[in-house]
C-alpha cells in the first residue's frame, strides 16, 4: 500500500524541492485524480504543453504547430537559457526579444522563427503540472531517453495525451509501467515518436501483409552504420567527465529519476547524453524505432527468447558507453501459420554492414568488358531486408517504402500488388486529431510500447555482450543476474512516488 501523500503542503514540496532536491508529489494531484480537461470541440485547438524544448523537442514542437490543430501553452526545459533553447523561447515570447544585428550591406537578414502565442516557462515539469494541469489537454515529452519515464506518468495521472519521442523508455520496466497505464485509461491517446509509423512504409506494409504478399518471413537484417557521437572518445572513457554548472541549468531535475547521479558535462547535455549507458539507448534505441517498427507490428514479433550479441567492437571496459560497433541478433518464436520462428539481425559502426545476399541483388555489368556479374551487395544506408520463403524485401528507414528483390521478381507481380493510401495525416497531426477523437492514433503504447522492450533487451545485450536468454512469460533474463536486475532497476531516491502511480 502507498503511504498517503496527501497532507503534504505545496509550500512545503516548492522549498524542499528547490533546497535538496527533493520529489513528492503535490496535493492538487491528488485533488485533480485522472480528470480530463473539458471536451474538445471539432473546432477548438489542442492545448498543448512542451517539456523538453531544445533539439528534437523544437522541431516535434514546430511540426505539431504546423498541423494548426494546436496552442503551446506551456514550455518546460531544465536549460532555459541555452542556446539550444532560444527558437521557442524566442517564438512563445519567453524572453526579450533579442537585439537585431546590423545586416551588412547586400546580405539578407536571417529570418527570425514565427511568434505565436505567449506561453509559460517552467525549469519542472511537477510545478508545471500543479499550476497549469486544467489549463493543458496534452504534453510532448522530447527529454532525453533516462527522463521520458516521469514525466509520462504524471501526465497520464492527471489524465492529459502524451506524445513522448523515442524509444518510449529508457528501461524495460519503465517501459512496462508505461503500457500499463495506458491500458488503464483507455481514452487517453499515447503516440511514440516514430515518426516514418505513419508514412508509406506502415500504409504499404500493412496492405501487403493483409493482402498475404509479405508472410512466411524467417529472416530480418536491419542496420544504422553512420558516425556516432561518440566514436572516437567512447572506448577509452574511464570514468564520467566534470565541468562547472552553467548558470539556470537545473542539473538536478535533469538527472531525473536514474539511480546514480552524476556531475554536469558537455558530454552529456545538451546532446552527447545517448552515448551513455545510464542515460541513452546507442544507436539501436536511436534508430531502431524508425526501421524495425513495422516488421515488428504487422509481423506480430512480440518480445524475443533471446537476445546474443554476436559481435561487438570499441567495448568501453569502464561499463559506460556503449560500443563502437555491435552486431545483434534476436530469436522470436513462432507466432501463427504464416508467422514462422524469426530471427532478426541488427547492424551499426561504420565499418560493420550487412550485406545483400547474391540472388537477391541486382546484376552488375562490367564496363570495360561487358561481363555481368551477381554478387553480394554491401548494404550502406539505413534500413532492412526481410527474407521469406517466396519473396524477400528492401526497405530503408522511417516512412520509405518497400521494394521486392531482386526487381525481376518485382516486375513479374507487380500489377497483383494491392494498392494503399497515399494521402495520409502526418504522425503530429494524426496524434492531434486522434487527441479530437478523429482518428486513431498509429503509434500507441500498446504497440510502441513492445517495440520499445525490445530495443531494452538490445542494449543490455550490447552492454554484457554474449547470449541474454528471456523468458517471454515472465519477462526474466534467466542467464545473467546483472542484466536482469537492469531490466528494472530502483529509481533514485525520492522519485519512487513515478513507479507507483
Amino acid at each position: 500500500m502507498n503511504p498517503p501523500i496527501s497532507s503534504i503542503s505545496r509550500r512545503g514540496f516548492l522549498k524542499s524541492s528547490a533546497a535538496f532536491g527533493a520529489l513528492t508529489i503535490l496535493p492538487s494531484y491528488i485533488a485533480l485524480g485522472n480528470k480530463s480537461s473539458t471536451g474538445i470541440g471539432p473546432n477548438d485547438k489542442i492545448n498543448l504543453a512542451v517539456i523538453g524544448i531544445g533539439n528534437q523537442g523544437n522541431s516535434d514542437r514546430r511540426s505539431l504547430l504546423g498541423s494548426g490543430l494546436c496552442n503551446v501553452v506551456a514550455l518546460c526545459d531544465i536549460d532555459l537559457a541555452g542556446r539550444h533553447t532560444l527558437d521557442a523561447r524566442y517564438a512563445h515570447q519567453i524572453t526579450p526579444r533579442p537585439p537585431v544585428a546590423p545586416v551588412a550591406e547586400g546580405k539578407q537578414p536571417k529570418p527570425q522563427p514565427k511568434t505565436y502565442q505567449q506561453a509559460r516557462a517552467f525549469t519542472d515539469f511537477r510545478v508545471m503540472f500543479d499550476q497549469m494541469a486544467d489549463e493543458i489537454d496534452a504534453v510532448l515529452i522530447a527529454t532525453p531517453d533516462h527522463s521520458h519515464f516521469a514525466a509520462t506518468m504524471l501526465a497520464m495521472s492527471l489524465g492529459k495525451h502524451v506524445y513522448v519521442e523515442k524509444p518510449l523508455a529508457h528501461t524495460f520496466g519503465q517501459t512496462e509501467r508505461l503500457i500499463r497505464m495506458a491500458a488503464k485509461h483507455p481514452k487517453l491517446v499515447t503516440q511514440m515518436g516514430n515518426q516514418g509509423h505513419s508514412g508509406a512504409n506502415y500504409f504499404q506494409f500493412k496492405a501487403w501483409r493483409e493482402a498475404g504478399i509479405i508472410k512466411d518471413i524467417t529472416r530480418i537484417t536491419a542496420n544504422m552504420n553512420n558516425p556516432r557521437r561518440w566514436h572516437g572518445w567512447g572506448s577509452s572513457t574511464t570514468a564520467y567527465p566534470s565541468e562547472p554548472l552553467p548558470a539556470g541549468v537545473d542539473w538536478e531535475q535533469w538527472m531525473d529519476a536514474v539511480a546514480q547521479p552524476h556531475p554536469y558535462s558537455k558530454k552529456l547535455h545538451p546532446q552527447e547524453w545517448r552515448s551513455w549507458y545510464d542515460y541513452g539507448s546507442g544507436c539501436f534505441g536511436d534508430w531502431g524505432p524508425h526501421i524495425l517498427d513495422t516488421c515488428h507490428r504487422f509481423l506480430e514479433l512480440g518480445l524475443p527468447t533471446k537476445a546474443t550479441a554476436l559481435h561487438r567492437d570499441g567495448v568501453n571496459q569502464s561499463d559506460l558507453i556503449y560500443p563502437d560497433a555491435s552486431t545483434i541478433r534476436f530469436d522470436f518464436p513462432e507466432r501463427g501459420p504464416d508467422l514462422p520462428a524469426c530471427e532478426v539481425t541488427w547492424y551499426d559502426g561504420v565499418n560493420n554492414k550487412p550485406q545483400l545476399e547474391a540472388e537477391y541483388s541486382e546484376p552488375v555489368t562490367n564496363k570495360k568488358n561487358g561481363e555481368v556479374t551477381h554478387g553480394p551487395t554491401t548494404l550502406k544506408q539505413p534500413g532492412k531486408v526481410l527474407y521469406g520463403k517466396e519473396l524477400t524485401f528492401q526497405g530503408g528507414h522511417h516512412g520509405s517504402p518497400l521494394k521486392i528483390v531482386p526487381r525481376e521478381k518485382y516486375k513479374d507481380m507487380r500489377d497483383q500488388l494491392p494498392k494503399f493510401p497515399q494521402k495520409n495525416s502526418n504522425h503530429y497531426a494524426n496524434f492531434l486529431l486522434a487527441c479530437k477523437g478523429d482518428e486513431a492514433a498509429r503509434s500507441p503504447f500498446s504497440v510502441s510500447g513492445p517495440l520499445t522492450q525490445v530495443f531494452n533487451l538490445g542494449v543490455l545485450s550490447q552492454r554484457f555482450g554474449g547470449e541474454l536468454d528471456f523468458d517471454i512469460n515472465r519477462k526474466q533474463i534467466t542467464n545473467n543476474k546483472a542484466a536482469n536486475t537492469l531490466l528494472d532497476p530502483a529509481p533514485r531516491k525520492g522519485w519512487e512516488e513515478f513507479y507507483r502511480l
